[in-house]
C-alpha cells in the first residue's frame, strides 16, 4: 500500500501531510509507535512519534534516524507552536522523509487503530513482533519493569482498574493483595487519594510521584503513562518488605512509562474489532443499522433466523453490574454452538443470537434452553440471580429490533412480577404484561381525592405504620390470612389486628370487589412511583 493510498483511505480527519520530498509512491508495510528504550526504526514503516515534542531537537533527531532507516514517514502530534513545522520541514527535506501531523480531534489510540485497519483492509500482513515483549503484552512489561526497579509493579488504567501486574509476589503488602484480587484499587483507597488531590497531581505531571513508607504500607512510586496529551493509565511500583527499590528506580520508571505508552495503545486498540461489532449490533437492534455490515463483522448470516435475549438482575437489590457477566454470557452462547453478540444497554445486556435452526419450533426450543442455561450458569458462577426475557424468533437480522422489543417487554414483566419464574417470553407472562400496560395507561388518569389507599398511605407516613404493606400482602394472597402473614413474617393474629386497623383508619371495605380492584390498581401505581394523592 502506498503512502498516497493510505492517506486517501485514512482521510484528512486523522492525518495532515506536511511534506513528502520523495513523493507519495513509497510503500507502507506497517505502523510503529516510537519506543524510547528501543529506538530502532524499520524500513517502510510509518513511525508515530508519540510523546515527542515537535519543536524539540529530539524531533529532528527522530526524523533523521527515520530517514536513515528508510521509514515510510514520521507522524508528530498536532502541536506546531514555536515554528515546529518549519524546522521539521527542513529536516524532512534534508532526509527525504515524509512528514505528517496527527489532527487535534483524532487521538493516538484512534489513529493507531485506523492506520492498522486500513493496512489490513489492503491485505498488508502484520510484521512479526519481537518474541521477548510483544506489543500489548502488559504482563510482560510489568515483569520487565519489576526486574529493573527491584519491586512489584502494577499497570492500571485511569479508573484504577488493574490491567496487569508483575509475577514477583513475595512479601506483598495488603493493599497490593487486595488490588490484585479485586482487579482494581479498593474503592476506599481511591476515594482517599482523590480527596487528597493525588490523582490531580498524577495526571498533571510527567514526573514520578513518590509515596513514602507508612506503617505496613511500603514505599511506592507511580508515573502516569500518556501518549501526547492523552493519559492512558499509570505504572505503580511497590517496594518489597524490608528491601528498598534500586537507587535509580524513578529514572527507570520514567523511561518505562514512555515505553508503556506503545503497549497501552496496542492493548486499547486491539479491542477495536470487538467495539465495531458491538456498535454494529447496537445499531441493528435499534432499527437503524445495516444487517449486512453486522453479518460481515460478527460472522452471522443476515437472512438466517435470530432472536434477542434481554438479561438483567432479578431485583434492584441484587448485584446488578452487567460487566460481571458480560463475558460469561458470550462464552456460554459459544459453548452451546451459537454465534452471538452481547450488547450492554443501561443496566441490562442484550444477547443477539444468530443462525438459529430454520425450523421455527426447533429455533424456539433453542432459545428457551439457552435462556434457562444462561440464568442457571450466571447464578452458579457469580451468585447473581438473573432474569432473561426471550424475544421472538425472527427470520433475519433485519427484524432483530422487533425481537429486542419483545425480549425487553418480557424481561420487564419478569422483574415486575418478582416471582420464581426467571425466564420467559411475553406469552408466558402475558397477564403481568397486561397489568403493566393498564398501570401505564392509568398514569394520566386523575383519581378521586381521598381514596382509601391515599388515606391509608397518609396515616402510615404520619405514624410510621405498615398498613399499606399489610394491605398489599393481603390482596396479593387472595385474602388468605395465613399466607399473607407468612409473607410479612408476622403472627396471623397480628395480621388480623392490622386488617381491622385498615378498616378503622380508611374505611376500606375488603368485602367489596370494586374497592379491592381500585386498591390493587392504586397500590401498583404507587409502587411505580406515580401514586395519586
Amino acid at each position: 500500500m502506498t503512502l498516497e493510498q493510505l492517506l486517501s483511505v485514512v482521510g484528512s480527519g486523522a492525518l495532515e501531510l506536511e511534506t513528502a520530498p520523495g513523493g507519495l509512491a513509497e510503500a507502507v508495510t506497517g505502523v510503529a509507535v516510537l519506543d524510547v528504550l528501543d529506538p530502532g526504526v524499520r524500513p517502510r514503516e510509518l513511525l508515530l512519534a508519540v510523546g515527542v515534542d515537535a519543536g524539540s531537537a529530539h524531533a529532528v533527531d527522530v526524523l533523521r534516524r527515520a530517514g536513515e532507516a528508510g521509514a515510510a514517514g514520521v507522524v508528530f502530534g498536532p502541536d506546531r507552536s514555536g515554528g515546529a513545522a518549519g524546522t521539521l520541514r527542513a529536516a524532512a527535506s534534508e532526509t527525504g522523509t515524509p512528514l505528517l501531523f496527527r489532527t487535534p480531534w483524532c487521538s493516538w489510540a484512534q489513529l493507531v487503530g485506523v492506520l492498522r485497519a486500513a493496512l489490513a483492509a489492503a491485505g498488508v500482513p502484520p510484521l512479526p513482533t519481537a518474541p521477548d515483549l510483544a506489543p500489548g503484552d502488559l504482563n510482560g512489561l510489568a515483569d520487565a519493569v519489576a526486574a529493573l526497579v527491584g519491586g512489584a509493579v502494577t499497570v492500571e488504567d485511569t479508573e484504577s482498574r488493574v490491567l496487569a501486574y508483575s509475577s514477583t509476589e513475595e512479601d506483598v503488602d495488603d493493599i497490593r493483595r487486595l488490588t490484585i484480587l479485586g482487579r482494581r484499587v479498593p474503592p476506599w483507597r481511591v476515594a482517599a487519594m482523590r480527596e487528597a488531590g493525588f490523582f490531580a497531581a498524577l495526571w498533571g505531571t510527567d514526573d514520578v510521584l513518590h509515596r513514602r513508607a507508612h506503617g505496613d504500607d511500603p514505599e511506592r512510586l507511580v508515573c502516569a503513562v500518556r501518549a501526547g496529551g492523552e493519559v492512558l493509565g499509570s505504572l505503580w511500583v511497590a517496594a518489597a518488605t524490608g528491601r528498598p527499590l534500586v537507587p535509580d528506580a524513578p529514572e527507570v520508571l520514567r523511561a518505562a512509562a514512555r515505553t508503556a505508552a506503545a503497549h497501552l495503545l496496542h492493548h486499547r486498540t486491539r479491542g477495536a474489532d470487538g467495539r465495531l461489532v458491538e456498535d454494529a449490533a447496537r445499531a441493528v437492534l435499534e432499527g437503524r443499522g445495516s444487517p449486512e455490515v453486522l453479518a460481515e463483522r460478527a460472522g452471522l448470516t443476515a437472512q438466517a433466523p435470530c432472536a434477542v435475549l434481554a438479561v438483567a438482575a432479578a431485583s434492584a437489590t441484587a448485584e446488578g453490574d452487567p460487566s460481571r457477566w458480560h463475558a460469561l454470557l458470550g462464552l456460554h452462547c459459544a459453548a452451546f454452538g451459537h454465534r452471538s453478540v452481547v450488547v450492554p444497554a443501561g443496566g441490562r445486556l442484550l444477547v443477539l443470537v444468530g443462525s438459529l435452526d430454520p425450523d421455527p419450533a426447533r429455533a424456539d426450543g433453542e432459545v428457551e434452553r439457552l435462556g434457562a442455561s444462561l440464568v442457571a450458569r450466571a447464578a452458579a458462577a457469580t451468585g447473581t440471580h438473573l432474569c432473561a426475557g426471550l424475544g421472538e424468533v425472527v427470520p433475519g437480522l433485519a427484524r432483530a429490533a422487533d425481537s429486542r422489543r419483545s425480549a425487553e417487554l418480557a424481561l420487564s414483566a419478569l422483574v415486575y412480577a418478582g416471582g420464581p419464574r426467571a425466564v420467559g417470553r411475553t406469552a408466558d407472562v402475558a397477564d403481568t404484561v397486561g397489568v403493566m400496560q393498564v398501570v401505564q395507561a392509568l398514569r394520566a388518569v386523575p383519581l378521586a381525592r381521598g381514596t382509601s389507599v391515599a388515606r391509608l398511605a397518609a396515616h402510615d407516613a404520619e405514624s410510621g405504620g405498615r398498613l399499606v404493606e399489610t394491605l398489599r400482602a393481603y390482596l396479593d394472597h387472595f385474602g388468605d390470612a395465613a399466607a399473607a402473614s407468612r409473607a410479612l413474617a408476622v403472627h396471623p393474629n397480628s395480621l388480623r389486628y392490622r386488617l381491622r386497623r385498615i378498616t378503622q383508619v380508611c374505611g376500606l371495605d375488603l368485602g367489596s370487589p370494586d374497592a379491592r380492584l381500585l386498591a390493587q390498581l392504586e397500590l401498583r401505581l404507587r409502587e411505580s412511583g406515580t401514586g395519586k394523592e
